[in-house]
């Protein structure tokens, strides 16, 4: 049996194939919504991809399971608790997929939502060699609690069966099991901070921080302790993948059409924060495309509203694809002229800012990084709003401010949703790591 990890590195999400040479069959697990790369690497193999499994209802991607399914006329598995409006096969505690002389065997894992599995696979000998955990085991971490919370769910209660799929399932198998989850490092379905992709049972029994607590009640506590903010489209991603919904090719050719005027749909500018600032339609989002875009994207758009795409020349299929993969299908076309760029961003140099606070007048300064960024090191002064957290913090922002963040992707974002709520806001060029690079000092 061979297990291949594919990793789309900008939304942290690992998906398998899972193959056996001899009978040429195979099983994807949790594939990302262009599934083009599992039918092309299926067929270069003269594989038969005969069944699609989704470890559960993930929230930050829109998966791609039923157009695979679709696509190749693979069986469609989730967990028996699962209730989507399309038809599937529910898998049960010891449920069997079998592949040649090997198997995937299902463990019931709920916690991080209630209708989870992991898929154990056993080699022809009949030795566990190697299980995908999907989000209830992570490199270094566990999934979080309180997704389903909009469901009737406590955190506390998911916590519970939490504990449990771990200790008395995931962690009775042999140390030298591989483990293979659904995201790496930067993804926000953990707890407290994946740290890698790929480990064993035993190193994460050894290393894993949230596995420490001896006893229920203490892994409760510490794993619905300081959780992130749920990025806002999370609800939204979470109920999609329950739902029928279009193939990715046609949401793409929907948003492919070039409009001389936006009308009244929003804008979304997904060119770098330096060409955005030489000039941008009035009132448009930016979010760089060369960064954590559809993350950014899906948390700061409305998925409800029509949109039209700025990007750079050549890139508009890109854009569609990668707002698809999270489910953003409110693309209504893309400004086929620039005629309409006209206005520019006001920025700052770090020197400038150094002197102007100084002064007699100093302005505010807006941090949008995250906690942890700001407790390693900030301006003295600085009000502090995590990005993530600023829509809904607005009436705390001042009528004039200067915003930065790490590097100058984010407090681009940041700057234009500002002024789309009328707050004047400068752009701090190069961020927080500017300003250090010059030798200026920050409070700890």
């Amino acid at each position: 049996m061979e297990i291949k990890q594919y990793y789309l590195g900008c939304l942290s999400h690992a998906s398998y194939m899972v193959s056996d040479p001899q009978t040429r069959t195979a099983v994807v697990v949790d594939p990302q919504r262009d599934v083009d790369q599992y039918i092309q690497d299926a067929e270069r193999q003269g594989l038969t991809i005969k069944e699609v499994v989704l470890t559960h209802f993930h929230a930050d991607f829109a998966a791609g399971h039923l157009e695979l399914q679709k696509r190749t006329g693979a069986g469609l598995s989730l967990g028996a608790k699962a209730r989507p409006e399309y038809a599937f096969t529910p898998r049960q505690e010891g449920d069997e997929i079998k592949l040649g002389n090997g198997s995937l065997r299902i463990l019931e894992t709920p916690g991080h939502t209630p209708e989870a599995i992991s898929l154990v696979a056993y080699d022809d000998g009949g030795q566990p060699k190697a299980v995908l955990t999907g989000d209830t085991l992570f490199v270094g971490d566990v999934g979080r609690p309180d997704l389903a919370v909009s469901q009737g769910h406590s955190k506390e209660e998911l916590a519970g069966q939490l504990y449990h799929s771990l200790h008395d399932k995931l962690l009775k198998l042999p140390d030298e099991v591989i483990v293979y989850p659904a995201h790496g490092p930067g993804s926000l379905c953990g707890s407290s901070g994946l740290s890698g992709k790929v480990s064993t049972i035993g190193r994460e029994r050894a290393e894993n921080p949230m596995l420490a607590a001896t006893d229920e009640a203490s892994f409760v506590a510490a794993v619905t302790k300081d959780l992130p903010e749920l990025p806002a489209y999370f609800n939204h991603d979470a109920q999609y993948n329950q739902q029928l919904h279009a193939d990715l090719s046609d949401i793409v050719t929907q948003g492919l059409k070039p409009l001389a005027d936006p009308g009244a749909a929003a804008v979304l500018d997904v060119r770098s924060p330096d060409e955005f600032a030489a000039g941008h339609r009035p009132g448009s989002l930016n979010v760089g495309i060369d960064g954590r875009f559809a993350q950014w994207a899906a948390s700061l758009s409305d998925h409800t509203q029509p949109l039209v795409l700025v990007t750079p020349p050549g890139r508009e299929a890109e854009t569609l694809t990668r707002l698809g993969r999270v489910g953003l299908e409110n693309v209504v076309g893309y400004l086929a002229s620039q005629e309409q760029l006209t206005q520019k961003g006001a920025r700052l140099e770090a020197s400038e800012l150094s002197t102007q606070l100084g002064g007699d007048h100093p302005p505010a300064v807006l941090d949008v990084r995250t906690s942890p960024e700001y407790q390693k090191g900030h301006i003295a002064g600085s009000q502090h709003i995590p990005l993530s957290e600023l829509t809904r913090r607005l009436d705390e922002v001042p009528r004039e401010v200067v915003v930065h963040c790490q590097s100058g992707y984010r407090s681009s974002m940041a700057v234009s949703l500002l002024r789309q709520h009328g707050v004047i806001a400068t752009d701090l060029v190069g961020g927080i790591a500017a300003w250090q690079a010059q030798g200026l000092p920050v409070q700890h």
